[in-house]
């Protein structure tokens, strides 16, 4: 029997996270770990490395643990970049297994096969950490430092480059030990003083959470109960609280009426939430003067909008601690109706702005499990609807491009299916975003998970062309030929129905989910018509000024 090798380690670093799947693209310089992975029915071949990693990391977001991706050396490494930067931007647990080149040749220029000049730089500057293994004996240790690392908050992406000759060295002696994720400091309780004593004065308070709240929804819940308060949300933070919730007003940040509720608020709380341009009109919003911030990154805490409070910790742990201080708390009259209220019209003017998708909307929520993931590319239906009409019930359920890379949601989707197998994912995608990566309709078709892919077919890229057109700016760039999506589905074994009517979409997402088995639903954008309130993406556009 042959003596286990570097392949044998990450399988086994695999099994003692409870990760069942490894997504990546097998190379001359990752052979021994893609052999190992696939003899023990864990390797899924997607077809480009950046794929690789948006899966593990749609992997990690929806299963609540470790992501996994193993690319080649050199141009492999260099491909898997661009999603390594979207794993950071939403502080995705993924750990990025890359080959190297043979240990004695590092760093000699010598022109060896797949040889890059300083590919370790490069891994640091896209990943939260980043580590070489040197000698076969560091590979376990390593390995698992780097898991621990990616599981540790504030969390995002670790890679590690792992040379080809020490990957087939052989391994002998006990597996490495475990090492435990690191866990944040405990808020101090002065700082929880302070906070407490700006909640029990606050009459109007607002709550505004972000992705670090997903883990806290109890909690979060409970604060939002106590205080009567507004659930406001980012992208990230959607879910956290059940946005059937009636005090929830969700991703509505800078909608006319949520606006007057934030003017009129007297304590802004932020959970988890760094206040991203996006959300906040390019930080034109007018947040209350009085803030309490909490967030596990220290370096947060006021860094987009002054904080009179900050408190440094797990968002459930430093909410605990802000709920036994206030006490019994209420809001003024009719605060909490204000939230009912404002949740109430920023909807009704969001569904008539979409309309005639927002059935379509209606469709994607009555049909799927509340386990279901929606991943969500970046596309105008995702832009609008999507990411703010759409109710998340589930926070590991929301999974989309943070980063707003486009083309990064099948593979994302891909990911979140191996995870949750027993229920359906959906895949929202536009043919600009989807033809980034079109190969990994295959990996979709050779995997057959029970997902549903919908494009949204404008011819294009809906998203800059709607950018260019509300800005007078002249076309450019944005009109694409793209593929017959009914001969390419067939060409792969995968059923295709083709939507050119709005009501008829929630029929054909029927029958899609009936099958447990891949499928495209293509709606034809252009068939249908625009939505009754053109969409403008929330992106600051320089103004170039006077050049005399």
């Amino acid at each position: 029997m042959a003596r286990p090798n570097g392949g044998d380690l990450l399988v086994a670093l695999l099994r003692d996270h409870g990760v069942t799947r490894a997504f990546g693209v097998v190379s001359v310089h990752n052979l021994p770990l893609v052999e190992a992975l696939d003899a023990a029915g864990m390797f899924v071949p997607v077809r480009h490395e950046a794929a690789a990693v948006n899966a593990a990391d749609g992997y990690a977001r929806a299963s609540g643990g470790l992501g996994v991706a193993v690319t080649s050396t050199g141009t492999g490494a260099g491909n898997a970049a661009g999603a390594l930067i979207e794993a950071l931007a939403a502080g995705s647990r993924v750990l990025h297994v890359t080959g190297q080149i043979d240990s004695e040749y590092l760093g000699q220029g010598r022109g060896v096969i797949h040889e890059t000049p300083d590919q370790a730089g490069m891994l640091r500057a896209v990943s939260a950490h980043a580590a070489t293994i040197r000698t076969p004996a560091a590979a376990g240790p390593a390995l698992r430092d780097a898991a621990a690392r990616a599981l540790t908050p504030p969390q995002g992406p670790v890679s590690v480059e792992w040379p080809i000759d020490l990957q087939y060295a052989a391994q002998a002696g006990a597996p490495a030990t475990p090492v435990p994720p690191g866990r944040p400091a405990a808020p101090d309780p002065a700082a929880l003083d302070a906070a407490a004593e700006l909640v029990r004065s606050a009459r109007r308070p607002l709550v505004w959470a972000g992705g670090g709240a997903r883990a806290a929804g109890p909690q979060l819940r409970e604060l939002v109960e106590r205080l009567g308060a507004p659930l406001l949300t980012s992208n990230a933070g959607r879910g956290a609280v059940p946005e059937t919730h009636e005090l929830v007003v969700g991703n509505y940040g800078t909608a006319p009426s949520a606006r007057e509720l934030v003017i009129d608020a007297d304590l802004l709380i932020g959970i988890g939430s760094h206040f991203r341009s996006n959300e906040t009109a390019q930080f034109s919003l007018l947040l209350p003067a009085r803030s309490v911030q909490i967030d596990v990154d220290p370096r947060a805490i006021g860094r987009s909008y002054p904080a009179t409070a900050g408190v440094v910790g797990d968002a459930a742990e430093v909410l605990t601690g802000l709920l036994d201080r206030t006490g019994d708390h209420t809001a003024e009259p009719g605060w909490a109706d204000r939230a009912r209220e404002t949740r109430a019209a920023v909807r009704a003017a969001h569904r008539a702005a979409v309309a005639p998708y927002d059935v379509v909307c209606d469709a994607v929520r009555e049909r799927l499990p509340a386990r279901s993931v929606i991943a969500r590319d970046v596309t105008v239906p995702s832009s609008t609807w999507g990411n703010r009409l759409l109710p998340v019930l589930d926070p590991a359920t929301n999974v989309f491009p943070l980063g707003g890379g486009i083309g990064q949601g099948l593979a994302m989707g891909l990911g979140a299916a191996e995870a949750r197998p027993d229920v359906p994912t959906l895949v929202m995608a536009g043919d600009g975003g989807l033809s980034v990566h079109l190969g990994e309709i295959a990996t979709l078709a050779q995997q057959r998970p029970w997902l549903v892919l919908v494009v949204f077919n404008d011819g294009g890229y809906g998203v800059l062309r709607s950018m260019q057109e509300a800005t007078g700016s002249r076309r450019a760039g944005v009109d694409l030929y793209t593929p017959d999506f009914g001969t390419l589905a067939r060409s792969v074994g995968l059923e295709h129905r083709l939507v050119t009517d709005a009501p008829a979409f929630d029929e054909a997402l029927a029958k899609a989910l009936a099958e447990h088995a891949p499928s495209i639903v293509e709606v034809d954008l252009t068939a249908i018509g625009p939505m009754a309130v053109p969409f403008v993406p929330p992106v600051h556009v320089p103004d170039g000024g006077d050049d005399r």
